[in-house]
């Protein structure tokens, strides 16, 4: 049965870095009353954190919602666009701007996601307090897991908040004020969250967190290894604090400390890739049920967004927003008629070539639309046919201003979601297994060592030939296997082709000069507390 975890009701959601964190709610419940057993304890602390992991509000939500960490990590990126199409889609010019890279310190959307990240992060800093307050309510070992679960919570969005803000504050207690409050250099949040993780992953249940049951939802051992896995990863990316010098460290020079034993960044990436491996995880036979209605079951998903239009409020946006009117109307839903992918990411998957790859058909609406054995019609009667190859940044001139681009196909359509197909029941996938293999793959080769048999794993569960595993080519495969998952703008990042020409995106002047790889300080939070530096060029 899926579990509903209930929101922190004595905290006020303003919480955070831009308001002042000393408040004193009017309406607060006596925390006698509230925090009366170790289980009210638990579900009012460490479960409350779980409301935000999704979200339905705009800019919330680790994924699922429009505004935010996904669309920051995506619609940047040579994956996937949201072109002007005259009066169908503009909105201001956001999606514009995320394309090109001209985003600026005062936009609204980026103030939202800096708001969601550390209103998590104070209130997992709050349940942290809380915990140690009513110790006396729990065994040792019961106040020793809750601890670790809400360290790992906060380490998770502390994470997100360090990949895309590089320079942030690491707070020391929910109540401290503004004007005591400082940043970090990245490179000192990276090793933060390493520590974190480290510290309180052995205390965490070592459960598959996708599975339906008492660990549903939750960020278990598995789920910290692979965050550490991450971290390991792009650790020349998160070690460099000065990222528009052209310059990083080594991988093989930074050094982790595994069970006493040192390990460079990639050896350390490879290590908790294997644990994963250990705990049981798999590719499943069929690429498909990982993102399907009633998706819970997969043996390679290791955290997923519980969705359950029953039971929860979380809503998936990006089959809504990608489907042309008509397509959606044939479901008997809406949707926007706005996201489609790039050109370079039709040229990746071999679109009109004689060997495509197998999973684009399985991502990606082309050509002809088939709902129910009959072809999708657009108002004059004619067959509704997707032009993967006719995107433009604006469409607005196009003879194919509604039907340029291939859509969003990934997840299986549930005929049966609420809100015009926005609350389905297929759970998000956020971390998965294959991730784990590329990574794995990766590691090996910037170590010196084959990557062959992790990625050719990959390639083979879906129907395709081996092939060498060289940066190049991981780099790809990383775009065909895990597209439309969020992952786009750190890869980039990472092999180093962010801020450079690729698809239709013309390097911005703030690309030339290498800043882009990370996101200005929002100008809100400056001005609420001048401590805060900018980040460089912005």
């Amino acid at each position: 049965m899926k579990h509903r975890f209930l929101a922190l009701s004595i905290l006020a959601l303003s919480l955070s870095m831009t308001s002042c964190l000393d408040e004193n709610p009017k309406d607060q419940i006596p925390e006698t009353d509230i925090y009366d057993s170790a289980n009210s304890l638990y579900v009012n602390t460490v479960a409350s954190l779980y409301n935000y992991i999704g979200a339905h509000d705009e800019g919330e939500g680790l994924q699922g919602t429009c505004r935010g960490i996904y669309d920051y990590n995506t619609l940047t990126t040579d994956e996937a666009i949201i072109p002007i199409r005259g009066g169908n889609w503009y909105d201001g010019g956001l999606w514009k701007n995320m394309y090109n890279h001209t985003w600026t310190a005062t936009d609204t959307d980026l103030y939202n996601v800096w708001k969601y990240l550390y209103k998590v992060i104070v209130l997992s800093t709050k349940s942290l307090e809380t915990i140690e307050q009513h110790k006396s309510l729990l065994t040792e070992q019961q106040y020793m897991e809750y601890l670790a679960e809400g360290r790992a919570v906060r380490a998770l969005f502390y994470y997100y908040a360090m990949d895309m803000f590089g320079r942030i504050p690491i707070l020391e207690s929910s109540t401290q004020k503004i004007a005591d409050i400082q940043q970090s250099n990245r490179s000192d949040v990276f090793r933060y969250i390493v520590n974190e993780l480290q510290t309180v992953a052995p205390l965490l249940p070592n459960e598959h967190s996708n599975l339906q049951g008492n660990y549903y939802g939750r960020v278990t051992r598995p789920v910290a290894w692979f965050l550490l896995a991450k971290l390991a990863l792009n650790a020349e990316v998160y070690a460099d604090d000065n990222w528009t010098d052209s310059s990083r460290p080594d991988g093989k020079t930074i050094m982790f400390d595994i069970n006493g034993t040192q390990n460079n960044a990639w050896q350390t990436c490879i290590h908790y890739c294997n644990l994963i491996a250990d705990a049981g995880y798999s590719l499943e036979s069929d690429y498909t049920k990982n993102f399907a209605v009633h998706n819970e079951n997969s043996k390679e998903n290791i955290f997923t967004i519980p969705l359950d239009k029953m039971l929860y409020t979380n809503e998936f946006h990006y089959l809504f927003r990608s489907r042309h009117y008509a397509h959606g109307g044939a479901y008997g839903g809406a949707s926007e008629n706005g996201t489609c992918a790039t050109l370079h990411t039709m040229t990746v998957n071999g679109y009109n070539t004689d060997t495509p790859d197998t999973r684009l058909y399985m991502n990606f609406y082309t050509g002809k639309v088939e709902v129910d054995g009959k072809y999708v019609t657009l108002d004059d009667g004619t067959p509704l046919e997707y032009k993967p190859l006719a995107v433009e940044q604006n469409l607005t001139a196009s003879e194919y201003i509604e039907t340029a681009g291939a859509r969003m196909k990934k997840y299986e359509v549930d005929r049966t979601a609420y809100s015009d197909g926005r609350m389905p029941d297929n759970d998000i996938v956020l971390y998965r297994y294959s991730d784990v293999l590329l990574m794995k793959a990766e590691a090996k080769v910037r170590n010196g060592e084959s990557g062959d048999e992790e990625l050719n794993a990959v390639r083979l569960r879906v129907g395709m030939p081996s092939i060498a595993a060289t940066l190049g080519n991981i780099l790809d495969e990383r775009l065909r296997e895990l597209v439309w998952e969020g992952w786009r703008r750190q890869d980039m990042i990472r092999f180093g082709t962010y801020y450079k020409q690729y698809d239709i995106h013309t390097p911005s002047d703030a690309d030339k000069k290498g800043y882009t790889t990370v996101f200005p300080i929002p100008q809100k939070s400056r001005d609420m507390n001048t401590n805060l530096k900018q980040n460089p060029g912005y």
